[in-house]
């Protein structure tokens, strides 16, 4: 399917390191490793942590949860999601945004998932959720939980849009999210070398994909206000530049509280590992929005 002029195309939309601008691709994935690790390490040394917790049985099912200075139950908590087309990266490399969000009183928390192949996309779908209610289970006074997710991490972030709480048995206290640099529809990656261990089917990919599933299917919000702020970077690929449009609109249409943000003279590496940066406009983005002390804000569960 690659060997066609417009899978050839998909491949290199959906190469994000063919679009860096600075240093160029390889030294920009190894830089985006180094920065993860570096931030992960000055995490846990710095910060009050519950390392590999587990939210599930399974081996992979695990999370870390870093908290500020002063500890309570009643914190925001902001859980991520890493990228890595589902197939590669590690809570273990993740924790860019730790140090200057714990700073400001926000707890985050890292989650780990069974990457491709061992873990179909479902599978992953159903594990996210999973997380999701054992941080409302355990620290049920909280003030918020906030979403967050890159690439392939936006994507499951997203899907928690379409949640089915009530078989759970716990609504969590949803607030917002935050989705960076994601893709919502599915289809398009079928025709590209990412779909060889994901083993993807038209219907696996429908039924996966955000975008697809609220277009067909619409689900109003439970709470009108809950905000979902769609973010990508000035240097992503027209596809991803394309994705997050269309889904912010779709999210619009069907009667969602939805921002677009295109991030200024950043790519799809450097829009995360900026959020090492306390003066970084999503880092304080997600840091007005985590704070904000009001018990009847919207819900988005």
């Amino acid at each position: 399917r690659l060997e066609t002029g417009a899978g050839v195309e998909l491949e290199h939309q959906y190469s994000p390191s063919r679009w860096v601008v600075r240093p160029g691709p390889e030294e920009a994935l190894k830089t985006y490793l180094q920065m993860g690790n570096h931030a992960t390490q000055r995490a846990r040394a710095s910060r009050r942590s519950l390392l590999d917790v587990p939210y599930g049985d399974g081996e992979g099912e695990k999370l870390d949860i870093y908290f500020p200075k002063e500890a309570s139950e009643a914190l925001p908590f902001l859980v991520f999601f890493h990228g890595g087309y589902w197939q590669s990266g590690s809570k273990d490399t993740s924790a860019f945004m730790v140090s200057p969000l714990t700073e400001e009183g926000v707890a985050v928390v890292i989650v780990a998932y069974d990457l491709a192949p061992k873990g179909a996309l479902d599978r992953m779908v159903d594990q996210v959720t999973q997380s999701i209610t054992f941080v409302q289970t355990r620290y049920p006074g909280n003030q918020g939980i906030y979403l967050c997710g890159h690439s392939a991490g936006a994507h499951l972030a997203a899907m928690m849009l379409l949640a089915d709480w009530t078989k759970r048995g716990v609504t969590p206290n949803l607030k917002g999210f935050f989705l960076v640099s994601g893709i919502y529809d599915l289809e398009p990656l079928m025709h590209t070398s990412e779909n060889a261990r994901l083993l993807t089917t038209l219907e696996d990919a429908q039924r996966n994909s955000p975008q697809w599933r609220l277009e067909t299917a619409p689900m109003p919000p439970k709470d009108p206000a809950c905000h979902i702020l769609v973010i990508v970077g000035q240097h992503d690929s027209p596809e991803f530049h394309r994705q997050s449009r269309e889904f912010y609109q779709t999210l619009r249409q069907g009667g969602w509280r939805a921002s677009l943000d295109e991030l200024h003279d950043v790519d799809h590496f450097e829009i995360l590992w900026n959020l090492t940066r306390k003066d970084f406009a999503l880092t304080q983005s997600i840091k007005m929005k985590t704070l904000i002390k009001n018990i009847l804000a919207p819900q988005c569960s």
